[in-house]
């Protein structure tokens, strides 16, 4: 079997100004340049969290138009009043039609997509909804040697614990070993009944927090 790594976290955002200045204030640095996405009608900005792991601000790009299918991330469900949440997150595989097919939830279709000169294979719901409540990843393929965290400048953050918080966390646990996924992953059930996501990243300035809901920086909320 494949293993499945954390490929990147997913910061979604009513406009890519409001996602960066949200990561500066959270994390303390600026996120760099990304690109576009024209089948999705999105762009972002990426930081880096260490080799071959980043973060992504995304949004959707109001210069490009909208695609004949829903966006990707739940973003065609954000209010322009949102404020800035790590959504969702990714999982690199070197198989990703293996991963998919075995999979205990049904993760999306394998689409490629490109941005600028990257290209890659991911898999999107058909309605483009974050499956299991909100908290199962996206799987993503990247061609061999080719890794957009390869191109970023590191800026001191780490990755140092991901957290996914469910009513049924053993449905999750299935989940990830159905997939082999290995890496800092805990998974506890959620106090509320509702499902939610948290990262603890290191940084220069201390350790931050990112969570479904709004950052909380050098707290938990």
């Amino acid at each position: 079997m494949v293993a499945c790594r954390i490929d990147h976290l997913v910061i979604t955002a009513p406009s890519l100004g409001v996602g960066a200045a949200f990561i500066k204030e959270a994390l303390g640095v600026d996120p760099q340049a990304g690109g576009r996405h024209p089948s999705m009608g999105t762009h972002n900005l990426l930081l880096s969290l260490g080799d071959a792991l980043y973060l992504e601000v995304i949004s959707i790009d109001p210069s490009l138009p909208a695609p004949h299918r829903p966006r990707w991330f739940g973003m065609d469900n954000l209010p322009g009043s949102s404020s800035p949440a790590l959504s969702t997150w990714v999982a690199r595989t070197t198989n990703i039609r293996s991963a998919a097919a075995r999979s205990s939830e049904s993760l999306g279709i394998v689409t490629p997509m490109h941005r600028g000169d990257l290209t890659w294979l991911i898999t999107i719901p058909p309605d483009g909804l974050v499956p299991l409540d909100g908290v199962a990843p996206a799987l993503i393929e990247w061609p061999a040697g080719v890794h957009p965290a390869a191109r970023l400048d590191d800026c001191g953050l780490r990755l140092v614990k991901f957290e996914i918080f469910h009513p049924d966390p053993n449905r999750v646990q299935r989940l990830l070993s159905s997939v082999d996924a290995q890496d800092v992953i805990s998974v506890a059930a959620s106090s509320d009944e509702t499902s939610s996501l948290s990262a603890t990243i290191s940084t220069p300035e201390g350790v931050r927090y990112l969570s479904s809901g709004k950052s909380v920086g050098n707290r938990r909320t």
